[in-house]
């Protein structure tokens, strides 16, 4: 089992981030329904995956950290 939200993580970083969905979608090259809809969905991370990991015994906590900036930006 996923343990986090990531419909709300999502919106949280979106907040944090000053941007919207639209914007989200946009710099990943698709729509703000598109990301809409797979937030809602909540089948984000693959469901294969979860499952190998729930039969080998294991729960999944997903962890966001910054990516660090590179030098000379």
């Amino acid at each position: 089992m996923v343990k986090n939200n990531i419909e709300i993580d999502t919106k949280v970083k979106l907040v944090e981030a000053g941007m919207t969905q639209v914007d989200l979608g946009e710099a990943i090259g698709t729509t703000g329904q598109y990301v809409n809809r797979l937030l809602k969905k909540n089948d984000v991370v693959n469901r294969m995956f979860v499952r190998m990991m729930e039969e080998l015994g294991y729960d999944i906590v997903l962890t966001y950290v910054p990516k660090e900036q590179s030098q000379g930006k």
